[in-house]
């Protein structure tokens, strides 16, 4: 097999040897084998030992011990961390997250405690073979995600490979086994024994990584999505005017902006999942039209209940509050005033905030003007005009006899108003209008 030259590869291999060197079987292992049977560079490269932890940290000189109750020494090759892992056999989960004791083992052992067959083969850089006891190249072949073993035990051993069966599924494009998928709808509610962080970075990743439609429509068909963000389930009965939403029911225009995701920020993909996740509870109907007021206030507080569920930090979810609680307002970009229109495409995040307005009408009418003017208006406008120097400081309204207090932010919001407005121009200008509007 003929691998990418890196610089990883090169230290993996460098540790492979060593090891053998020593006496041990050492073998890459896992996703990197997958990715470069796929002709991918893997992201990162594993290695599969006969060697028990006290022997890696003796053979190489600096090591952590980051999981060695589990037979995983991380070993750092020029501040590099390369996970090496003892070759062992787990045994019973019974807890859903956790093996209740592990002794090492064989080779094979190893092999068959891992989750797909497409993550189950073994490399040996070496004689340049693939050591493939699961089958798990055809499946790579047939392009089919498939549990080792049996389906049911894997899911219980970790109910994260569930989960993750979909992510693979929908970032490669795979089929999913029926025998395995079939355990995953059996074992759906099961889920939430996992911790919400582990679940919060796989929701993450399927929405990141490529294929967040289908990694959605996946959760939805197997019962995850129920048992994780019952918010976005209601969507699917939640009814929009056919005028603005041809496309369907809110579930269905949800599912089209994450098909226009390509390596999106976890934010904006967040923001597109969540924009419309209070319409299910301000649907209002009025004669013949369905409104939904409110749903954008509403939604804020879902979507930062949603995304602290899920564990992610709090710049992510001040965020995508910030992109549910003003995706409509690009509608409203034309009939604003020069000083308004300009104080809002200077705020941070304005760029992500477009792109969701993008994406959104996209989704629906496919009426792109709201963005085109908003995207045009911010292209003309130089920086220093969105944020100019002020013209005026607090010292200024010291000297003019002003005390601070209350009355200063809104004379120096005011006077920038003014000055965004193209109504005042120069310092004095500004001191001139400040004394004829303010008494003090």
């Amino acid at each position: 097999m003929a691998l990418a030259n890196s610089s990883a590869r090169e230290s993996a291999v460098f540790i492979l040897k060593r090891l053998r060197r020593e006496g041990y079987e050492a073998y890459l292992a896992g996703g990197c084998v997958r990715d470069m049977l796929l002709k991918k560079e893997p992201q990162d490269y594993d290695i599969a030992t006969a060697a028990r932890p006290e022997d890696i940290q003796r053979i190489f000189p600096n090591t952590l011990p980051v999981g060695a109750q589990f037979g995983v020494i991380l070993v750092l090759i020029d501040g590099t961390p390369f996970e090496v892992a003892s070759f062992r056999h787990d045994g019973p989960y019974l807890d859903g997250r956790h093996p209740s004791h592990v002794r090492y083992g064989s080779l094979e052992e190893d092999v068959r405690r891992r989750d797909f067959t497409i993550n189950g083969m073994i490399y040996d850089p070496i004689d340049d073979r693939v050591i493939d006891l699961v089958d798990g190249q055809n499946d790579l072949e047939r392009r089919v995600i498939r549990a080792i073993g049996n389906p049911q035990a894997r899911f219980e051993e970790d109910r994260l490979r569930m989960i993750r069966a979909l992510r693979f599924a929908a970032g490669l494009k795979f089929a999913i086994d029926p025998a395995t998928f079939e355990a995953i709808r059996q074992s759906a509610t099961a889920v939430t024994q996992v911790s919400w962080e582990r679940i919060g970075d796989e929701v993450t990743r399927i929405l990141t990584e490529g294929g967040a439609r289908r990694g959605f429509e996946l959760l939805d068909e197997s019962g995850l999505l129920a048992a994780l963000l019952p918010e976005i389930v209601a969507m699917k009965t939640t009814v929009q005017s056919p005028d603005y939403h041809p496309e369907g029911d809110v579930f269905a225009h949800t599912l089209l902006l994450l098909s226009h995701l390509d390596a999106p920020s976890e934010t904006l993909a967040y923001g597109c999942l969540l924009h419309d996740v209070a319409k299910p509870v301000c649907i209002r109907q009025e004669g013949n039209r369905i409104t939904f007021y409110g749903h954008t206030e509403q939604g804020v507080a879902m979507a930062e209940e949603i995304l602290k569920r899920l564990k992610r930090g709090r710049a992510v979810w001040e965020r995508v509050a910030y992109l549910v609680h003003n995706h409509l307002r690009p509608v409203q970009a034309p009939q604003m005033r020069l000083s308004t229109l300009k104080r809002f495409l200077r705020e941070e995040g304005i760029d992500e905030l477009l792109e969701l307005a993008r994406i959104d009408a996209l989704s629906s009418n496919g009426d792109l003007q709201y963005y085109r003017f908003c995207t045009e208006r911010l292209a003309q406008l130089k920086d220093e005009e969105i944020r100019p120097e002020p013209l005026l400081r607090g010292g200024d309204l010291i000297e003019m006899g002003f005390k601070p207090g209350p009355l200063f932010g809104q004379i120096l919001h005011q006077v920038e108003d003014a000055q965004l407005g193209g109504e005042l121009v120069t310092r004095e200008d500004a001191l001139a209008w400040v004394k004829n509007k303010f008494s003090h």
